[in-house]
């Protein structure tokens, strides 16, 4: 008889956790969702939950927070992707809270949208009532990141206190939580950056364009390249722009989102260079991360992602 080999490879290892943690979450939560961006990460989150819930459609909406300041090729993948699976996506209008009155658009140069996410997305929680939300970020990302528990617990006006978090064991997670009070769900808290790459490629997922390799109008800044197309991200006279051949390892607001010249325009290429790469994603392609020792955290403390 054929002695079968039954050795789970990493990637099967990371799937059939974040699945359970899926799982575990929609069990114990009455109105969770799942935030979603358009980016590499939420698609992967999106797949996973697909898997997890399988042959029933996913049970929760998706929600992005927009900024009104995405790059256009994500957001129509946003719609697209969205619309492909039959899930209803909420949106989550900074323009919308700029226009209230709610928050105060940034001014200057290096005017950004990002941190005025969190009122919307605050907001939108309490509307909507939920009380889990599955965010796609890593603990390999950003050190605020990997200070995270997979099931982060957040009080009633929607912040974190690194300092007062609920012990993990194993795969044992706590999710007593009174009216008010939510948490955010972290599937890929076990994942890294190639972890991803490789699951996109395993899955045959797609992914915005901005991912691979192009020509695009940039600016140099503090020694990121910034995008010039958009007129998003408030280029100063001093700031020429320029043709470079570059593509996105995150995508967030085009304010404070950097290309890196890269001529990968497979996910073949891609995954060579994100092995052979020192620097993290945010490390390397982020501004707003780059604005205090502790920026990250210091949103997160107020409730953003």
């Amino acid at each position: 008889m054929q002695r079968r080999d039954y050795l789970l490879s990493q990637l099967d290892i990371l799937e059939a956790e974040s699945i359970h943690i899926f799982r575990e979450v929609a069990a114990e939560f009455e109105r969770p969702v799942l935030l979603f961006s358009g980016g590499k990460d939420s698609i992967v989150m999106l797949r996973l939950a697909q898997k997890a819930f399988w042959p029933a459609p996913i049970p929760f909406p998706v929600m992005h927070v927009d900024t009104g300041h995405n790059f256009p090729e994500v957001i129509e993948f946003r719609d697209r992707r969205v619309a492909e699976l039959g899930v209803r996506l909420i949106v989550a209008s900074v323009q919308d809270a700029i226009d209230s009155g709610r928050v105060v658009e940034q001014k200057g140069r290096r005017a950004s949208r990002n941190r005025l996410q969190i009122t919307p997305l605050l907001d939108a929680i309490e509307e909507h009532q939920f009380d889990a939300a599955f965010g796609g970020a890593r603990r390999d990302e950003e050190k605020a990141r990997a200070k995270e528990r997979v099931v982060s617990f957040r009080d009633e006006f929607g912040q974190w206190d690194p300092k007062n978090q609920r012990p993990e064991l194993w795969n044992l997670f706590n999710t007593k939580i009174v009216q008010g009070e939510h948490v955010r769900v972290f599937p890929l808290s076990n994942w890294t950056e190639l972890d991803i790459w490789d699951y996109v490629r395993r899955e045959d997922l797609e992914l915005p364009p901005i991912y691979f390799a192009h020509t695009r109008q940039v600016f140099e800044r503090d020694g990121l390249l910034l995008d010039a197309e958009t007129g998003f991200a408030n280029r100063g006279e001093d700031e020429p722009e320029f043709a470079a051949t570059v593509r996105y390892r995150t995508v967030g607001d085009a304010s404070c989102t950097g290309a890196v010249k890269s001529n990968a325009a497979t996910l073949d290429e891609v995954i060579e260079e994100i092995a052979a790469t020192r620097i993290t994603e945010r490390g390397q392609t982020r501004a707003d991360d780059r604005t205090s020792e502790a920026a990250m955290e210091d949103r997160k403390k107020e409730g953003y992602f």
